[in-house]
């Protein structure tokens, strides 16, 4: 029951993301061919509230739903590690059609061949996770 409320967003965002066609491959598939503005305008409108909404609780000094103070720590200033990782993120989305998000959505909405993709993606987290102690950190 305590996590509840979480699931119960997470629904509602499945439900707006599905209506604005973020999940839909065709959009994904404008959007690398340069074709449609509808993709980059969901993902710049989602970068530019991040940036308000960290603002403000950095300014604010905001608590998590525990009441524990939230804490965002600086980045290192490093250009290769974003761009590296970025390009590997991309490759996995224009190659499956869907980012980590909309991948729980397409299995909840049928596509059940999603659900070799979530797998693959575990997997990903799993061998970084085993091997990031040996990579360069900068």
């Amino acid at each position: 029951m305590k996590y509840l409320r979480f699931f119960l967003v997470g629904i509602f965002f499945g439900i707006v993301l599905t209506k604005a066609e973020v999940i839909s491959w065709y959009r994904i598939y404008e959007m690398f061919r340069f074709e449609s503005f509808h993709m980059y305008g969901v993902i710049g409108s989602a970068v530019v509230l991040g940036v308000i909404i960290t603002r403000i609780i950095k300014k604010t000094g905001m608590k998590s739903v525990d009441g524990k103070p939230i804490n965002i720590a600086p980045k290192p200033d490093t250009k290769i590690r974003p761009i590296i990782g970025g390009t590997i993120f991309g490759l996995g989305w224009a190659l499956t059609g869907a980012c980590p998000g909309p991948i729980y959505i397409l299995i909840g909405n049928g596509f059940m061949v999603f659900t070799v993709v979530l797998a693959s993606a575990v997997l990903g987290a799993l061998v970084h996770g085993m091997i990031s102690h040996k990579l360069p950190q900068g």
